[in-house]
């Protein structure tokens, strides 16, 4: 099998993720279908043509016809769904997901899925501070990365295959990582931002300040917007990487601290310099 528009693609969960993949894929000329607990989710998805078909339950006929299977739920509901429907899937058929932590996930998920499928995951690096398959864009993708997280189970064919859906998504990169090293890089570059923002949101009880705040304060805080439910389970589930991110923070931003107490200019000075050369890296570049 290959991403060809003969595959036929399922998507469980049709959430923003779960809607922006179904529209990047539907746009492209694939055949999309999805299963979502939410009926008006199913018909929004219909009408505006992003899927062929859908169901609010988990349809054994859509499982069975699946080629490619794409799992845009939460951590705890991956395992869960393919306990309930693995003995549906397809012979050959592929497995991906979108979530967020990978090592306490993907091993597990193996473990239990037949010998003649398998479960290649992936983490899709783009979002919003909104959900529901309403606010679903695959312009989020337009720019953004895409990582394959495989194991040593997992045969080239299904790396490349999720290579290739990322490029088809339109990522602008697509990289590949264990998934140890993708959960202590996604515990710095993604977890603890939002653990800083939503800090940060928390420190001050002043309604007034938004009528003098400037953009440095909205582009800081934009991620605060945010999906308690989605993201402490996030945080629950990487919680050794995520906590050993955030004894780091806490000793750079004493770093600043003490500086700044000990009227130490230099200190302050070096730091900023720094910050700022490892930060021209992250400007996308046009």
């Amino acid at each position: 099998m290959s991403l060809d528009k003969k595959t036929n693609i399922l998507i469980v969960g049709l959430g923003l993720m779960g809607g922006s993949y179904a529209k990047a894929l539907s746009r492209r000329g694939y055949s999309v279908s999805a299963i979502t607990k939410d009926q008006k989710s199913i018909d929004y998805a219909t009408d505006k043509g992003m899927i062929k078909k859908g169901s609010a339950f988990a349809d054994r006929e859509l499982i069975s016809a699946a080629d490619l299977i794409i799992l845009a739920v939460y951590p705890h509901i991956v395992l869960d769904w393919l306990k309930e429907n693995a003995k549906y899937i397809k012979k050959g058929a592929i497995i991906t997901d979108v979530t967020g932590v990978k090592s306490n996930i993907v091993y597990d998920v193996q473990k239990i899925l037949p010998q003649d499928t398998e479960f290649i995951a992936a983490h899709p690096m783009a979002g919003r501070e909104v959900y529901g398959v309403e606010n679903s864009d695959d312009k989020i993708f337009w720019g953004a990365n895409y990582i394959v997280v495989p194991t040593e189970k997992n045969t080239p064919f299904a790396i490349g295959l999720c290579e290739e859906l990322g490029w088809t998504l339109g990522f602008a990169y697509v990289s590949t990582l264990s998934p140890e090293n993708h959960d202590e890089m996604i515990a710095f570059l993604s977890q603890l931002t939002h653990c800083i923002a939503v800090s940060l949101m928390c420190t001050k009880d002043n309604p007034d300040l938004v009528r003098y705040t400037g953009d440095s304060f909205r582009d800081l805080t934009r991620i605060a917007k945010i999906n308690d439910e989605m993201w402490s389970e996030l945080f629950l589930t990487n919680k050794e990487p995520l906590l050993r991110e955030m004894e780091a923070f806490k000793q750079s931003f004493d770093s600043m601290y003490n500086a700044l107490k000990n009227d130490d200019s230099d200190k302050m000075r070096e730091m900023m310099r720094l910050s700022t050369t490892r930060r021209k890296l992250f400007d996308k570049q046009s």
